[in-house]
């Protein structure tokens, strides 16, 4: 999940910072694990490493986020190059990701 926050976000993270700590345990409570969190320096603010069950999980977790009007996300969903490879040469389209 790619995500940009806005001036409200930003004047929330800098006054309080731990505020990033308690969004990860707010999605991690839905559901998900969060793998890893990076600051990002350029066309989006943090990119988060996030295992789902499913993407109907990981939509709740989008919407909920991004309706505090403080952010905004982009979410992707991710195959493991391995699982790719596999599927092309069995001829089939590749599996379901196994997380989002």
């Amino acid at each position: 999940m790619l995500s940009t926050l806005g001036p409200d976000g930003w004047q929330t993270v800098r006054e309080h910072p731990e505020r990033i700590v308690q969004v990860r345990e707010e999605v991690e409570s839905l559901g998900l694990r969060v793998k890893a969190q990076y600051a990002l320096m350029g066309q989006y603010d943090f990119l988060n490493v996030i295992e789902a069950p499913d993407e109907r999980t990981m939509a709740k977790a989008a919407i909920m986020l991004a309706a505090r009007g403080t952010m905004r996300t982009t979410t992707l969903q991710a195959i493991d190059v391995e699982e790719l490879i596999a599927a092309l040469r069995d001829g089939g389209a590749p599996p379901p990701a196994s997380g989002t």
